[in-house]
């Protein structure tokens, strides 16, 4: 019986694959997963219309139209360890909080998911922690102040934990991105996902990659820092596992020289789509 359903199930998806293909050539993908160009962009709701919203993003893929209720805003490492100015945080991350905070905002009177993915190990993270980035997280050379090392006290008395360690201060959002991710996953609007590796993807699964998958969602709007490192990560492996990648630059920061952020752009650009915050929210308000 199995096999006989199977049967079924296969000839049904052949079938409405194979009217996807159609003389013009507008379409792309399969009957899972498809794209359909239009006269000035490309229509990403693979045949669910309702409450569609349509993006003027820029040259030279142009107009996207969307489905918001297969779409979020995925929010990479806006942490105290990265942006806290007495943990040596980069201004230039601190500088895209407010813009961020608009998107945040205009994603959730959507309807549109927020995820937010950060660093946050375990013990078992800690064990099984390659020694390439051990290194590249150490702060003096040895692996004593790598992952998992105790980063003291800042403003005199404030212990911010461990370095990168689930629960810790450290690891926590910055600022006021803390009380938007807290006060986001008590009302069911915003999503938390701690990662082990650069992205928020990297694997045969993740957590956030179960979530997107039971959820139906297909199209990921990228930000945090840093840019090139692990906002990219996250953003090339979304887009090798088939999801919309769509790279919103000025909620985007990085500590790297301008090239590392231009080699981002070019390649974001042919992966998905490259925008601003100002080509997304009049749209969406």
């Amino acid at each position: 019986m199995f096999l006989s359903s199977y049967s079924v199930i296969l000839a049904a998806a052949c079938g409405a694959n194979a009217q996807l293909v159609n003389p013009n050539n507008d379409t792309f993908g399969n009957v899972f997963n498809f794209w359909t160009k239009t006269t000035d962009g490309w229509d990403l709701t693979r045949g669910n219309a309702t409450n569609a919203i349509t993006l003027p993003l820029p040259f030279p893929k142009s107009r996207v139209t969307i489905q918001p209720a297969s779409s979020a805003l995925v929010i990479i490492d806006m942490q105290n360890f990265f942006l806290h100015p007495d943990l040596n945080g980069d201004p230039r991350g601190r500088a895209v909080i407010p813009t961020t905070i608009d998107m945040i905002h205009a994603f959730r009177a959507n309807d549109m998911k927020v995820i937010w993915t950060n660093w946050g190990l375990t013990e078992f993270d800690l064990m099984s922690m390659p020694p390439s980035f051990i290194n590249g997280f150490s702060s003096d050379g040895t692996s004593s102040t790598s992952f998992g090392s105790d980063m003291g006290t800042i403003q005199g008395n404030i212990s911010v934990g461990r370095k990168l360690m689930r629960g810790s201060r450290n690891a926590q959002p910055f600022g006021d991105l803390f009380d938007e991710q807290v006060g986001g996953v008590a009302n069911g609007t915003d999503f938390y996902f701690n990662k082990n590796r650069l992205s928020g993807m990297w694997g045969a699964s993740t957590p956030m990659q179960t979530f997107l998958q039971d959820n139906l969602i297909t199209t990921l709007f990228f930000g945090g820092v840093n840019i090139d490192q692990c906002v990219w990560g996250t953003l090339l492996d979304s887009y090798y596992k088939g999801y919309d990648v769509i790279l919103v630059d000025d909620v985007s920061a990085t500590t790297s020289p301008a090239s590392a952020t231009g080699m981002v752009d070019f390649n974001a650009q042919l992966n998905g789509w490259r925008a601003n915050s100002t080509n997304i929210l009049p749209a969406l308000t």
